[in-house]
């Protein structure tokens, strides 16, 4: 083109419009002009467009970027890639969520091979808010895709735990390897330790004692298989409590003891709990009760109330996520709203607090604005105040 052989270069840029995108990512500045080139002497190269919107996202130059992605779009509406790039844009820059939606559900009608479009369509149902049956339909549906990643397939035993099929769950869980993943610890071990306590606990109503202790102690120790070691000083207030409880069922009151004594321990004040290590609510419940169980209700008492104080000061607080944190408690495809998810997490502490304290009508109140906010809050489901 610039030695003045357009008919030469038209020819060229019509070949590379003709060749497969994949693994094709623009990156130079110099490439912008070839681009921009190759759209003016073929109007109707997709690629090109779709190259350029790739390079101007990653110079977060997101107005042009959604118009070449868009661009792309029009002259093929076949190319799956460009579709989920615009949903990412909507969802993230224009806080247009339904349109991401629609552009994420168009990309993988075209590309029903891509696991990766799988998660994180169903990622975005997640956060929308869909229900827990029509996502694991979904995902039941291309299961062979969900066997590809151990994202996937942790959010089909994340929803079976939702749906109480905690038998299928530890099924699920028993039958994977899971991949050490920077940036995902805990919750692998989450879903492991909520399935196990909540079949223990199931086994404790129905007397059947040798089923909970064997179902506790399995949960104590972390298979090799979830691909994670624990913690040194993760707080196991729960079980210790559900053991404690076992015991005391079985007349064993010294034994029963020790146990609750064991679920005192650890920290008891409540924080922020953004990142997966910082201490959890649900694990600061298990300390309360263990203290009604050993006579000092006072103490309890004084746990509740920390948590209603903490939750209505800072409820509104303006969050920031720190620039070295890691292992945040969600993937980061689609933005974090981190003062949504801040006023969430304190309203499930008030929510426990007026539980605790014997105000169910107040503390369901707030436990029901929690699963408003977000269907997926499995404590808000999972806490053992609020009776089935």
């Amino acid at each position: 083109m610039k030695n003045g052989l357009t008919d030469k270069a038209f020819s060229l840029y019509r070949d590379a419009a003709a060749q497969n995108p994949d693994r094709c990512f623009p990156n130079k500045i110099e490439e912008v002009l070839m681009l921009e080139s190759a759209i003016l002497s073929n109007p109707k190269d997709a690629y090109a467009h779709y190259y350029l919107g790739n390079f101007w996202y990653d110079k977060r130059q997101y107005p042009e970027a959604i118009a070449n992605w868009e661009a792309a779009v029009e002259l093929n509406n076949t190319f799956p890639t460009p579709y989920r790039n615009l949903s990412l844009a909507y969802y993230n820059k224009l806080n247009e969520k339904e349109k991401a939606i629609a552009f994420m559900e168009k990309a993988f009608a075209l590309e029903t091979t891509d696991s990766r479009i799988l998660m994180e369509l169903d990622q975005l149902y997640k956060i929308m808010g869909k229900g827990f049956k029509e996502r694991l339909d979904l995902l039941e549906t291309h299961a062979v895709l969900v066997e590809e990643r151990d994202d996937l397939y942790l959010e089909r035993i994340t929803l079976y735990n939702n749906l109480r099929q905690f038998e299928h769950a530890k099924t699920l869980l028993s039958k994977r390897n899971f991949h050490p993943w920077e940036g995902w610890e805990g919750h692998v071990v989450a879903q492991h330790t909520l399935c196990y306590t909540q079949l223990a606990t199931q086994a404790i109503r129905q007397k059947d004692f040798e089923k909970a202790l064997e179902l506790l102690n399995a949960v104590s120790t972390y298979p090799h298989n979830l691909g994670e070691g624990k913690l040194y000083g993760a707080q196991e207030n729960d079980i210790h409590y559900l053991l404690g409880c076992i015991y005391e069922e079985l007349n064993q009151a010294d034994k029963a003891g020790e146990f609750f004594i064991a679920a005192t321990r650890g920290i008891s004040q409540p924080v922020q709990a953004i990142y997966y290590n910082d201490p959890q609510p649900d694990k600061i419940v298990y300390q309360a009760l263990a203290w009604q169980k050993l006579g000092e209700p006072e103490k309890a008492s004084e746990i509740f109330n920390r948590f209603i104080q903490f939750g209505e000061q800072h409820m509104f607080d303006a969050v920031s996520i720190d620039y070295f944190a890691v292992s945040l408690p969600d993937m980061l495809v689609f933005d974090m709203d981190i003062n949504l998810r801040n006023t969430i997490h304190c309203k499930y502490l008030v929510g426990l607090g007026y539980s605790g304290l014997g105000d169910t009508m107040q503390g369901r109140k707030y436990l029901d604005e929690v699963l408003q906010l977000d269907v997926n809050h499995q404590g808000a489901v999972f806490n053992p105040l609020i009776k089935e």
